[in-house]
């Protein structure tokens, strides 16, 4: 199925990595516009999951992260496998929690870290056993350490 939104999204998050953030924050911004706070799910959570990741304050991006896990719980399988036969909403789940308990770290607030990285370890099983599943549970690796440090400080790649 084309999805048109989820191309458009691709294309501000490719525009973010290839350093144009203040242009991919601009067009994702625009197109949370267009798909409302109650449009198609996927969109809602896709959409909040990259933005939170180009806030320039850790607020915004808490608040992003909020929106896209919102989002996430009025994703179904079937929806999310309208565009990828392959996805689950489950696997969504770790990433989600842990970029939450990650900006929760740095703005201060350990027990609300502790509490979405212990919900993140929860659902680590549902990813897959690639790349993609092995940065996330390195991640889960490293803001647990940084947690335990009490550090706010970002984490390093």
């Amino acid at each position: 199925m084309s999805d048109d939104t989820m191309i458009a999204i691709g294309q501000a998050v490719e525009r973010g990595r290839a350093g144009d953030q203040a242009g991919a924050r601009l067009a994702l911004a625009e197109l949370w516009e267009t798909v409302g706070d109650h449009g198609d799910a996927l969109h809602r959570c896709s959409i909040a999951h990259y933005l939170a990741d180009l806030q320039e304050s850790v607020a915004d991006e808490l608040l992003w992260d909020q929106r896209a896990l919102g989002a996430v719980t009025d994703l179904s399988d079937e929806r999310a496998q309208q565009f990828n036969t392959s996805l689950q909403v489950r696997a969504f789940l770790p990433s989600l929690r842990l970029n939450l308990a990650d900006a929760h770290r740095r703005a201060g607030d350990f027990a609300e870290a502790r509490h979405h990285l212990a919900a993140a370890v929860e659902d680590l099983d549902a990813l897959p056993q690639d790349d993609y599943g092995a940065m996330i549970r390195a991640g889960v690796d490293k803001a647990r350490a940084a947690l335990e440090a009490r550090s706010k400080e970002p984490l390093k790649p």
